[in-house]
Order: C-alpha cells, then sequence, then structure tokens
C-alpha cells in the first residue's frame, strides 16, 4: 500500500508557477524580475519562519541549490571552474565559520563571473549572527520578508483544486487533511491528486477513512 501510494504521488518540481503567493505577491514578482536575463542585481535573499516558502522559491529559481541546515561547511559548492548561473543557499543562519567563508567567497566569485546568488534565512540580514563582513554582503542583497499562507489561504487553495479535479468531498475532508499532513502546500496538494487518483483507479469514493489511509501511508 505505501509504494502504491509512493507512485501515485505526482511529480511536482518547485516552480514559480506552482507556488501559492498568498501575501507573498510582490516578493514573487521581483523575484521573476531578478531572474531574468537583463537584470543586473547580483544578490536577492528570501527572510521568513519556516513554512513560508522559502526553499521552494530557491529551489525554483536557482540551477544549483545547497541548504546549510544539512551541509553546514557548504563543502559541495564547486570550488574552481566554471560557475553556475543562478547558486542558492538556503538556511544561511546554520553557516558553520568554514561555509560562512565559502559564501563569502562563492557571493565575490559570482560578482566577477556575473552569476547570481539567492539566499533564505529565518530574518533579515542585521539580525543574522554571521561574520560582518558575510553579514554585509548579504545586507547589499535585494532582501524580501515571506509570510506563510494562512489556514484560510491553504483551506481556499486546496478547495479550488478540488473544483478544478471535479473531486466531491465529504464534509470535514480538508479539515482533516489540515490538521494531519505537513503544512506546506506542495506537499499538501500532493496528497489532494493522490487521493483523486487512488480513488479513480479503485473506483472507490472520496471518504474520510479513505483520506487516513492515504496519509497513514505518506512520508
Amino acid at each position: 500500500m505505501r509504494q502504491l501510494i509512493l507512485d501515485l504521488l505526482p511529480e511536482n518540481p518547485p516552480s514559480l508557477d506552482n507556488f501559492v503567493p498568498g501575501g507573498n505577491a510582490e516578493a514573487v514578482a521581483a523575484l521573476s524580475a531578478w531572474i531574468a536575463p537583463e537584470n543586473r542585481e547580483i544578490a536577492l535573499l528570501l527572510c521568513g519562519e519556516s513554512g513560508s516558502g522559502k526553499t521552494h522559491l530557491l529551489r525554483a529559481c536557482a540551477t544549483d541549490y545547497h541548504d546549510a541546515a544539512a551541509t553546514p561547511d557548504l563543502e559541495n559548492i564547486q570550488a574552481s571552474g566554471d560557475m553556475p548561473p543562478r547558486v542558492a543557499v538556503d538556511n544561511v543562519e546554520a553557516l558553520s565559520d568554514t561555509g560562512q567563508i565559502v559564501l563569502f567567497n562563492l557571493f565575490n566569485r559570482l560578482r566577477l563571473a556575473g552569476g547570481r546568488l539567492l539566499t533564505a534565512a529565518s530574518q533579515p540580514p542585521q539580525h543574522l549572527r554571521l561574520r560582518e563582513d558575510l553579514r554585509t554582503r548579504l545586507g547589499s542583497s535585494l532582501v524580501y520578508r515571506l509570510i506563510p499562507l494562512t489556514d484560510e489561504e491553504k483551506y481556499a487553495t486546496l478547495a479550488a483544486q478540488a473544483v478544478a479535479r471535479a473531486l466531491t468531498l465529504p464534509p470535514g475532508t480538508l479539515d482533516y487533511l489540515l490538521a494531519r499532513a505537513r503544512r506546506d502546500m506542495r506537499h499538501l496538494m500532493s496528497i489532494l491528486a493522490a487521493l483523486d487518483r487512488y480513488s479513480l483507479e479503485y473506483q472507490r469514493p472520496i471518504t474520510l477513512p479513505l483520506l487516513r489511509e492515504v496519509l497513514r501511508h505518506t512520508p
């Protein structure tokens, strides 16, 4: 059953098109303009609390993504040779001393190479506990704060997706999903898509027990 649900979960790589902006329309528009070829701004930083969509946007816009929470030393960042056109570093507040030096050098190398650096953190640069030269570099970036979607916005988005899929959901389905699944929208939309496909493939109406079954076997 678990493998079946995994197979039904859609491939849904992060993109600007499948990001639900909520109150972040200005930040998304700025990010879209920033990745345009004619833009000359070197760096952009997104800040905001967990669940606000930072990682989604970094993965959507970068050709080379790194998560400082997983690799604080940034040891996988290319040390020499051709630089990717856009590099993203997530969770910069988690950088080790070594990782901070790597990011500082990366900023300078990308500037010389005409590349772009996209970073994300929980706080604006001036509040990050980083070495001063790196904080100054990040402070020179375009900075946008992301606001998490409210439960009402998530509910409305899921309800609209259900209508688009012509799904008949029993009362309480979306409330149950929001209460028990991971709260990021990509995951919630994937669960809804898997529920739809599972219901169609096995000719079972969508019910709360069916949703529980799907959630129980979803990572």
